[in-house]
This record gives structure tokens, C-alpha cells and sequence, in this order.
């Protein structure tokens, strides 16, 4: 190797170097991991929300971006309480600056967290939605549809009912439901609805914001076939579920399956009781497979024939 070799392949080695240490300090540059994740919050987009619905009206120290930036902190430190929020901040005093914190005392969260508008960071939470469906939009999805499709399903959560007295289940237990859309092409949250736990899950289905096209998958709790008409047969969206045993029907037409792929039948069929025919008057598919987990068949039953 020539001297002069030598001296451009340090000369490039020397600048490589430089570089990295300049990227490594723009990255950090001062600032903490917390304070980095919230640059990606938009200003403008939160402000528009919280004027929206007048969240900083007569709003003094604390604002509505500041409960925002509080109560991220604590589901990304997994804080259980509004006493343990308040000893983190008060213990990180000093550096609650750089990460765009302000120590607030657990009565002001609590009176902020009651008392202002949900409505603003449900909007704003949408906003967010709207801008990860971008990024996802053209990831690969294993079942090679273009169509979106959603999961729709509730989860019950136990509450204290002498606390939450709204939160009636039965008897003298309290608890509220979670019903939530999930876009499972990008995995991310589309409707979420909190309701007593009292409430029916078909029920929630009148609140489900559905499109033209989409695929929506459900339990066979959601078997209602007066909303299933409704909500998807009449606005040309396509649902999955399973059928319920007691389902009569008759079949119109059979389709030829490849049991090997774990399918025994593809049927078009009909509602043949009374109410449910009516309620449902045009044709179904019903697909019914073994799967070999616990050696039984399922069927489920959907509006799209191709």
C-alpha cells in the first residue's frame, strides 16, 4: 500500500468519525428519551383539539398540554396512582425541564383528569390514527386483500360499585365494557366505546362507524341479524362471525371445497325462521371447518359469496 493510499484512507476514517459524533449529538443533543417521543406530538393538531372544546379556558398554571405530557409519562412508567405519578415528578425535579414536565400535584391531575373534556384527546387520539393508517398503509398483509379489515370485540373491566355507582353489572358487582375496533391490517385502535357493564355488545354495534367495502369480524355475540342488515348488508360492508347452533336456515346453493385445507363445507343459505327471516331476508355463506384444535367443526356465516 502507497503512503499516499494510507493518507486518504485516514483522511476518510478521520471524517467518518467526525460525522457519527455529529449525528450522535444531534440526536441527543441534551434532550431526554421522554422529551424525544413527544416531538413527534404535534402542536398545532393538540391545540386545535383543546380550542375546540375551550380545555384551557381560565386555565392558569397548568394547561391541558400539560396533563397531556403527565399522564404520558406515567403509561410510559406504568404509574398505578396519582400519588406515584407525583413522587416521580417531584423526585426528578431537576431534570422535569428538559423533558418538558412540570412537577403538578396529584389533586390538581385529579381535578383536571375529572373535570376536562375527554372529547379533546379523543379527537386528538384520531388525528394520531389517521397519521399511523398512513404509515402502515403499505405494509404486507399475509391474507393479500385490499379491502380494510377490522376486528370488533369488548372487554369487561371490574370496578368498585360503591365508587363507581354508574358502573352497574348485576347484583352488587360493578364493571364497564370496552368495545373497540381494531384495523388488524395496521393493528391499530379505530373506535373505542366505554358503556356499563350492563350493556349488550350488540348493542354498541349502532355506535360502529362502518365502510363500504371493509371486512368486520366478530363473535357470535354480535349475532343480531336486524343490525347485521342494517349496518352492513345495507351500506354494502361485509361481515364474519360464528353462527349460533340454534340457527335455521336452508341451503340454496353447495360449493365444492378442498378438505384438506381443514374446510368441509361452503353453503349459500337462508333464514328460515320466523323473525329472523324477516329481520335478514337476503342470503348468507356459511363456511363450516375443523380445525384440529379440540377435534370439533365451527361454522361462520358471511355476507360476501366471491
Amino acid at each position: 500500500m502507497r503512503y499516499s493510499d494510507f493518507k486518504i484512507f485516514r483522511f476518510d476514517f478521520v471524517s467518518l468519525y467526525c460525522l457519527i459524533y455529529k449525528i450522535a449529538q444531534d440526536m441527543n443533543a441534551g434532550n431526554t428519551v421522554f422529551s424525544q417521543l413527544m416531538s413527534l406530538i404535534h402542536d398545532y393538531e393538540l391545540r386545535k383539539c383543546i380550542d375546540r372544546y375551550r380545555g384551557d379556558f381560565h386555565a392558569r398554571r397548568f394547561t391541558c398540554r400539560d396533563q397531556f405530557l403527565v399522564m404520558s409519562y406515567a403509561q410510559l412508567t406504568s404509574s398505578a396512582s396519582l400519588r406515584g405519578i407525583e413522587a416521580q415528578l417531584t423526585a426528578f425535579n431537576s431534570k422535569l425541564y428538559h423533558a418538558g414536565l412540570k412537577v403538578m400535584p396529584k389533586s390538581t391531575l385529579a381535578d383536571m383528569n375529572e373535570k376536562k373534556d375527554w372529547r379533546i384527546y379523543q379527537d386528538y387520539a384520531m388525528v394520531l390514527v389517521e397519521r399511523a393508517r398512513v404509515l402502515y398503509k403499505d405494509e404486507y398483509y399475509r391474507l393479500g386483500i385490499e379491502n380494510m379489515v377490522y376486528a370488533f370485540d369488548s372487554s369487561t373491566i371490574n370496578l368498585c360499585l360503591q365508587l363507581c355507582p354508574w358502573a352497574k353489572f348485576h347484583h352488587d358487582k360493578g364493571a364497564f365494557k370496552m368495545h373497540t375496533l381494531i384495523d388488524v391490517k395496521n393493528n391499530i385502535p379505530n373506535f373505542i366505546m366505554l358503556t356499563p357493564g350492563n350493556v349488550h355488545d350488540t348493542q354498541a354495534m349502532d355506535s360502529l362507524p362502518v365502510e363500504a367495502g371493509a371486512y368486520y369480524l366478530m363473535d357470535k355475540g354480535y349475532v343480531d341479524f336486524d343490525r347485521l342488515s342494517r349496518l352492513f348488508q345495507q351500506q354494502k360492508a361485509y361481515f364474519v362471525t360464528r353462527a349460533k347452533d340454534n340457527m335455521k336456515y336452508s341451503v340454496f346453493e353447495a360449493r365444492e371445497v378442498d378438505r384438506q385445507t381443514g374446510v368441509i363445507s361452503d353453503e349459500s343459505i337462508s333464514l328460515t325462521a320466523l323473525f329472523t327471516a324477516k329481520k335478514y331476508p337476503d342470503l348468507l355463506r356459511l363456511v363450516a371447518n375443523s380445525p384440529p384444535l379440540h377435534g370439533r367443526g365451527a361454522a361462520a356465516h358471511a355476507k360476501r359469496f366471491q
